[in-house]
C-alpha cells in the first residue's frame, strides 16, 4: 500500500502532485472510499463527517472528482458478513481517512478487521490528522481523548514514525514547535511535525516530505 499522510488534507497544489503521482490512472478513474468514523468522538463530530462525505470543508479529499466515492463505515462491519464489504475495499483505488479522535478510529480500524487488511491493499491511503496519526507506533498522551478501558497512546504501528499534526494552527494555538518538543518524549521515537500545507508520502521503505508549509524532524533528543 502507498500513503499519503497529511495534517490538513489536499491543502495545495504539491500534495495534489503527489497524490497524483501515487494513483496509477487519473482521479476520475478512480474508485475511493472514505472514512469519517473518527469524526464520531470530537464535538460536532457528526457536522465534521457529513462535510468531510460531502466535499464541503477544505481538506478537499471527497470532493477531487473520483469515478464513485463510498463510504466505508467502521463501526457497520463487525455487524455484517465480510463478504458484503471486504471486496469493495480489496477494489478501491484509494481511501480517504477523515480526522476526529485517532484512538477512536484506531479502535474501530482493528475491531472491524480493516486494519489488518492494509498491509496488502493495492490502494493508496491518504490520511487526514488522526488518519495519519493512527499509522504510527504512539501518537503520545497529549492526542490522547477517547480511550478505551486499559488501553494507552499506542495506535497501528505501519509506519515507524510519529506525527505531530497542524503546526502553528491559528485555531489551535498549543499546537507550536515548543508543544513538540516536550511531546516527543512522549512517543520516544523520530517523528515529523507537520503544518496544514505538508504531506509525507511512504513507499515501501521510502519517505517523502511535499509541503508548501513548515515542518521538521524531530528526534527524541531535540526534546
Amino acid at each position: 500500500m502507498k500513503y499519503l499522510l497529511t495534517s490538513g488534507g489536499i491543502k495545495n497544489k504539491s500534495i495534489y502532485d503527489a497524490l497524483l503521482r501515487l494513483l496509477d490512472k487519473p482521479i476520475d478513474q478512480c474508485k475511493a472510499l472514505c472514512i469519517t468514523t473518527a469524526s464520531y468522538a470530537i464535538p460536532n463530530g457528526l457536522d465534521y463527517a457529513w462535510k468531510f462525505i460531502s466535499g464541503n470543508e477544505e481538506s478537499h479529499m471527497c470532493d477531487l472528482g473520483w469515478k464513485s466515492l463510498g463510504v466505508l463505515e467502521l463501526t457497520a462491519l463487525c455487524s455484517i458478513p465480510a463478504t458484503l464489504w471486504e471486496n469493495k475495499v480489496k477494489e478501491a483505488d484509494v481511501l480517504l481517512v477523515n480526522g476526529g479522535d485517532p484512538l477512536y478510529l484506531n479502535h474501530w480500524m482493528k475491531e472491524s478487521g480493516v486494519a489488518k487488511l492494509l498491509p496488502s491493499l493495492s490502494a493508496v491511503y491518504v490520511g487526514l490528522s488522526a488518519g495519519s496519526m493512527i499509522l504510527t507506533p504512539r501518537i503520545g498522551a497529549s492526542f490522547v481523548n477517547w480511550q478505551e478501558q486499559g488501553g494507552d497512546d499506542r495506535t497501528l504501528g505501519i509506519v515507524d514514525f510519529s506525527i505531530f499534526p497542524h503546526l502553528n494552527n491559528k485555531d489551535l494555538p498549543d499546537n507550536t514547535l515548543e508543544t513538540a518538543k516536550l511531546w516527543i518524549n512522549e512517543v520516544q521515537r523520530p517523528a515529523y511535525v507537520i503544518d496544514d500545507d505538508t504531506a509525507i508520502v511512504v513507499t515501501d521503505d521510502t519517505i517523502e516530505v511535499v509541503s508548501e508549509g513548515e515542518w521538521v524532524k524531530l528526534d527524541v533528543s531535540d526534546s
